[in-house]
């Protein structure tokens, strides 16, 4: 079982949007071949965020798409399964703190880049 910062972390680093782990918790709770279309039209996303958001999982080994565009839930690894299944359970949870996670991750670098040009008084 991965503890809470692990879980947080994976939360902070893998998602850009709560469009995404949506998808991916969407993936998992019903294991078949998702059509794209039926993503969209399931979670109310457009095209272009569930395709995002397929790119990034599978990239990050969490779904694969087979030839047809058809997309399943399917970790690399056990410990990656730990982690979705420790976001699942925390996001159920406290669904607040989990898109703060997200939101705080995504505004962190922008808020590092907007201090840069912040005038100081020296």
């Amino acid at each position: 079982m991965a503890s809470e910062d692990e879980i947080a972390s994976f939360i902070r680093s893998g998602f850009r949007s709560v469009w995404s782990l949506e998808l991916l918790l969407l993936l998992k709770r019903e294991p078949r071949p998702w059509a794209r279309g039926e993503i969209v039209a399931t979670l109310r996303a457009s095209d272009l965020i569930v395709a995002q958001g397929l790119d990034a999982l599978t990239a990050a080994g969490l779904a694969v798409v087979d030839e047809s565009g058809n997309a399943t839930y399917r970790p690399a690894s056990p410990a990656a399964a730990a982690l979705v299944d420790g976001a699942e359970a925390l996001y159920s949870r406290t669904p607040d703190a989990v898109r703060r996670l997200i939101v705080g991750a995504i505004a962190n670098p922008l808020t590092a880049f907007a201090d840069a040009f912040r005038l100081r008084k020296d």
